[in-house]
C-alpha cells in the first residue's frame, strides 16, 4: 500500500516563531484561519502530534463543526479522525483532554518508551512500538497499513523537523500572522537540520489564500519550484 499523503500544518508569525516562551499558547490564527483548519482535519484520516505538544497545548484534536462531522459519517467515517500521538519515552498524562474526547487514539513510541505509555494510557489508546527508536518512515509505512490516506501533521517542531529531514511531507499549509515575536527562546518552525536538497532546493508554491489578516501558502516540498 503507498504511503499517505502527509500534510504539515503550522501557524507562524512574521519573524519565523510558532509560540511565544509565556506558558499560556500564544494564537497566532485567526476565525478564519481556524475555521479553513478544521476543515483540513474534517479531511484527514489521521492527525499526528508530538507528546510535547500535547503536553503543553493540551488539544482536544477534534472536528469542531457539527456539519463536517455529519459529512464524515455520511461518508461511513467516524465523527473524528483518528489520533496519533508520538512519544519516544512514554511519557504521557491521561488527564490531557485529547484522551478524554472523542475519536480513536494512537501511540508511536519505542520498545522502552511502550512499557511507560501502556501504564500511563494504555486503557485510552492503542500502544504501537516502532523499535529502539521512533523511525518515521516505518510509522507512515504503519498508518498506510491502517487504511490512513491522508495525514494531517500539526507539529510541534521536533516532528516537523523529522518528517521534512526524511523528505516524508507531501505539502505544507503555512499560515503567516501579521505579528512579531522576537523572543530569542521561542519555539521556530523547524530546528536546523540538513534536510534533502540543502538550501539551494526551492518548493513548489501551490497558491496564497489571504483569510483576513492572515496568509495561508501552499508549498508543495516534493516538486521543486523549476519543474513547478
Amino acid at each position: 500500500m503507498s504511503r499517505p499523503y502527509v500534510l504539515l500544518s503550522v501557524a507562524v508569525s512574521a519573524d519565523g516563531f510558532i509560540d511565544d516562551v509565556d506558558p499560556q499558547r500564544f494564537l497566532l490564527s485567526n476565525a478564519a484561519d481556524f475555521d479553513h483548519v478544521d476543515q483540513v482535519r474534517a479531511e484527514s484520516d489521521a492527525i499526528l502530534l508530538g507528546a510535547g505538544t500535547v503536553r503543553r497545548d493540551d488539544p482536544r484534536l477534534l472536528v469542531r463543526s457539527a456539519g463536517r462531522c455529519a459529512e464524515r459519517t455520511a461518508r461511513g467515517l467516524p465523527e473524528h479522525p483518528l489520533k496519533v500521538v508520538v512519544s519516544g519515552g512514554g511519557d504521557l498524562d491521561p488527564a490531557l483532554r485529547l484522551w478524554q474526547r472523542g475519536g480513536d487514539k494512537l501511540v508511536y513510541t519505542t520498545d522502552d518508551g511502550a512499557r511507560a505509555a501502556r501504564g500511563r494510557v494504555g486503557g485510552l489508546a492503542e500502544i504501537a512500538s516502532l523499535g529502539t527508536r521512533v523511525d518515521f518512515p516505518a510509522l507512515v509505512d504503519d498508518l498506510a497499513d491502517r487504511g490512513v490516506e491522508r495525514l494531517m501533521v500539526e507539529g510541534g517542531t521536533c516532528i516537523h523537523t523529522e518528517f521534512l529531514k526524511a523528505g516524508l511531507a507531501d505539502e505544507i499549509r503555512m499560515a503567516i500572522a501579521p505579528t512579531l515575536i522576537g523572543q530569542a527562546g521561542a519555539p521556530r518552525f523547524l530546528n536546523p537540520d540538513s534536510f534533502p536538497g540543502g538550501p539551494a532546493r526551492r518548493f513548489h508554491l501551490e497558491d496564497v489564500t489571504r483569510l483576513g489578516d492572515v496568509a495561508v501558502l501552499r508549498y508543495f516540498p516534493k516538486v521543486t519550484s523549476e519543474k513547478g
